[in-house]
């Protein structure tokens, strides 16, 4: 799976030090359209903490605004690379996102089906080969305290 996942990252642009945002652009920028992060309420760890929607005009990844910011990250990197495998389900929270839409219509518009194990597993593995193929600045002590505690941009 490992090889796999560096396989599909050859070619992509990872910025170091890493930056979000502009990682965020080289993945909109690869697919021709905009990639729209946005915080939402209610996504948590007894429910997805992030999600991917795509539609016909943009990508929307959805994460817990709630978490710390190299979770944040770490979640929105996870939506990113299912992007960049090519998965396409996102079943698991649509409930939560539309929750007056019934669940059947909503997969339907969007045309998709949940994730397997399998994609869950890459997505994870191909999100922490992009994180980790650059340098988090600063890497002293104090910055990882400061990461930990969520005091630093992400």
């Amino acid at each position: 799976m490992r090889r796999r996942c560096e396989a599909m990252l050859r070619g992509v642009r990872v910025p170091d030090p890493f930056d979000l945002d502009e990682f965020c652009d080289e993945v909109a920028a690869r697919r021709g359209r905009p990639l729209i992060r946005r915080p939402v309420p209610g996504l948590s760890a007894e429910a997805p903490c992030g999600m991917w929607i795509g539609t016909e005009r943009a990508d929307h990844i959805f994460f817990d605004p709630g978490t710390s910011p190299l979770h944040a990250e770490h979640i929105v990197l996870h939506e990113l690379s299912h992007i960049l495998c090519g998965h396409s389900g996102a079943d698991a929270a649509i409930a939560r996102l539309f929750p007056d839409l019934d669940p059947a219509v909503v997969r339907r518009m969007l045309g998709r089906a949940a994730y397997s194990d399998v994609q869950e597993r890459e997505a994870e593995m191909m999100a922490s080969l992009i994180r980790g193929r650059s340098v988090r600045t600063p890497r002293n002590a104090l910055g990882r305290v400061t990461d930990a505690l969520g005091l630093d941009r992400w």
